[in-house]
């Protein structure tokens, strides 16, 4: 794999009530991805950028939400979210900036 393509697989961590717990209870990381995004793209991107061992990645389709601007009726983008499993003992800290090995 191209490591300029693993580098734009990973969009962002997806920081919500239900993320959080998954983090603590199963040691797994949510993470927003790319919506053509494979699963050993997921698996090889975060390997290389976080250093840490992967156990395995499930992915999902979030479908956008319909929203209504005054009279008239939009729809936010899909999007794909990645459940990453880490190996036991790996943990990934999302508040520092991930660098990148050369």
């Amino acid at each position: 794999m191209n490591q300029e393509r693993l580098l734009q697989v990973i969009l962002a961590p997806v920081v919500s009530e239900k993320s959080t717990m998954v983090a603590e209870k199963n040691q797994q990381v949510v993470l927003r991805v790319a919506a053509n995004a494979t699963k050993p793209e997921i698996k090889a991107a975060v390997e290389l950028l976080f250093n840490v061992k992967v156990d395995g990645v499930s992915t999902l389709n979030v479908k956008g939400k319909s929203k209504r601007f005054g009279r008239f009726v939009g729809k936010r983008k899909d999007w794909k979210k990645a459940y990453v499993s880490l190996a036991q003992g790996q943990e990934i800290d999302l508040t520092a900036t991930p660098v990148a090995a050369e």
